[in-house]
């Protein structure tokens, strides 16, 4: 069953507790990490980790929303989903979940979308990057959380929420990727990346300081801030997708999109009528769920999924 991402949950929790607090039952539980064929972005680093996952559960009246989340990461890392070698096409792509750089939605955000690639020919790297910091205890961390989804509306929010941490661990993995590309059958010129939430934030954060090739060569800005930004003459190209009635950046326009184009480089826009924010793969019964499909249409125009004998063997 597709489970929504956690930030939507977040949101329809926020919303279901202003409603009717005594009704609205949210629970987050302590749950054993799962086993996952992870690589350390920093060999270096410490093995030990303060990393905590849970499972997201949300109940009012007939609705049962549940995930998974990791928080409080300290140790980044990438977990490849390779396509089948006869199927591969060569081409690479960092999944980055978001969560507003609290929390990361592994499964809708990260797992889900990076085994859809990997059947697709596309190989995938789901990241796991640094978070700011929060209360371990589960009731605090729901009053954090609540504050900050509350701040990602209000005018400047962008340049607030952030960590920078999440934007190095971005391009690390990207290299790391481009240096192992044998191993992983992929073309180091056609690694990029595709985010959501502030996973997009931190994609796009990679392609406007990154430097030259260590950039991603091509981003998906998946329901990010469409606030305008500066767009160096050298961008990748951009994938953008948001529903019209997103709820935290409904209100804010398309100029990001506009500041590519005005830039002279590439740029896709798909602004789907519902989904909200959060939709993931998509929001069943609208149009979002088009995104992967759209994304990948995209990538093969531009010639991204065309496999080349270097990488075919």
């Amino acid at each position: 069953m597709k489970r929504p991402a956690l930030t939507t949950l977040v949101l329809t929790t926020l919303t279901l507790a202003i409603a009717a607090p005594a009704a609205a039952q949210m629970q987050l539980t302590p749950i054993a990490k799962p086993k996952l064929a992870e690589i350390p972005l920093y060999p270096s680093a410490k093995d030990a980790d303060n990393e905590q996952w849970e499972h997201y559960s949300v109940r009012y009246g007939q609705l049962h929303m549940e995930n998974d989340i990791v928080r409080n990461v300290t140790r980044p890392t990438i977990t490849p989903y390779l396509p089948n070698p006869a199927k591969a096409t060569g081409a690479g792509v960092v999944v980055a979940p978001g969560g507003a750089f609290l929390q990361l939605s592994m499964v809708s955000e990260g797992e889900e979308i990076a085994r859809w690639l990997a059947a697709q020919g596309i190989a995938a790297f789901v990241l796991k990057y640094r978070l700011n910091e929060s209360p371990r205890d589960a009731k605090a961390y729901g009053t954090f959380m609540g504050q900050r989804m509350a701040q990602a509306t209000k005018p400047g929010a962008v340049d607030q929420i952030k960590e920078p941490r999440a934007t190095q661990d971005a391009l690390t993995a990207l290299a790391m990727i481009r240096s192992r590309a044998k191993e992983f059958r992929v073309d180091p010129a056609r690694v990029g990346m595709i985010g959501f939430s502030a996973g997009a934030m931190t994609a796009l954060s990679a392609a406007l300081e990154g430097q030259g090739d260590a950039r991603p060569a091509f981003i998906g800005y998946i329901y990010g801030p469409m606030t305008t930004v500066t767009v160096p003459a050298d961008a990748p190209p951009m994938f953008a997708a948001i529903a019209m009635d997103d709820g935290l950046f409904k209100k804010q326009g398309f100029a990001i999109a506009d500041a590519w184009r005005n830039a002279r480089r590439p740029v896709e826009l798909h602004a789907y009528e519902r989904g909200d924010h959060g939709f993931g793969a998509g929001r069943p019964g609208t149009t979002s769920t088009g995104v992967l499909p759209q994304f990948a249409d995209w990538l093969r125009m531009h010639g991204w999924l065309t496999a080349t004998p270097a990488t075919a063997r």
